[in-house]
């Protein structure tokens, strides 16, 4: 069956959320059930879509402040990596320490992830998991391997990469992360990213000003 993507960036952050849906059973994923669940419900039924999932690439405030209202009105199950719960347990903190008061808390998980790679799947969506920590504990990138589509989060960006002065955050390993998981992908891979616009793996090989220094580093 067809897959159709849609994409909104909302809140304060300005965060990427993107709905990935079968249009063959109008069955949908969210993936980071950013600010604004209002918004996300709207553009779901603007298409005709059920969401039946949602999972996130980490637990960072502006990936998840959607998920308990979501989860409160559409009763659908919440993904995210194991260590992701202690950062999701203090998102009214977050809230404070980035200014925006202390805001409600996070869904629940329902299940979860493992830095096993592991498959996700709703009708025709099939996503792989992949272990991208360094930006924030647990973090995981989405690979719609058939259609080479790679939900990368707040790992790559075009022409940047996540920043890893927050607590959690190790510059090392997310350079590991992105050279081990993500570069290995071909060159042809659409890069859908937490934050600013699509890339690709091609691009970011050739141009990303930190993949290219690098390198430098290493040579």
């Amino acid at each position: 069956m067809p897959i159709k993507i849609k994409s909104l960036t909302l809140g304060p952050f300005a965060t990427n959320a993107y709905l990935v849906a079968d249009t063959g059973t109008g069955n949908a994923i969210l993936i980071d059930p950013v600010d604004d669940a209002p918004a996300i419900l709207a553009a779901a039924r603007e298409d005709g879509w059920t969401i039946k999932l949602m999972i996130a690439t980490h637990a960072h405030l502006d990936h998840v402040l959607a998920s308990a209202a979501i989860k409160a009105e559409l009763k659908i199950p919440f993904y995210i990596h194991e260590e992701c719960e202690p950062l999701l347990e203090e998102i009214p903190l977050q809230g404070i320490f980035f200014g925006l008061g202390e805001l409600p808390a996070a869904a629940q998980p329902d299940r979860l992830l493992t830095g096993a790679s592991e498959t996700i799947e709703l009708d025709s969506i099939r996503l792989q998991s992949l272990y991208t920590p360094g930006h924030a504990p647990g973090h995981l990138s989405f690979y719609l391997a058939e259609h080479k589509i790679l939900f990368s989060g707040d790992t790559l960006f075009a022409g940047s990469i996540g920043r890893t002065d927050l607590p959690g955050g190790d510059h090392a390993l997310l350079m590991r992360s992105i050279i081990d998981k993500l570069m290995v992908l071909d060159d042809d891979v659409q890069v859908l990213p937490g934050h600013l616009g699509l890339t690709t793996i091609g691009r970011e090989r050739l141009t990303n000003p930190f993949l290219l220094a690098y390198d430098d580093d290493r040579a």
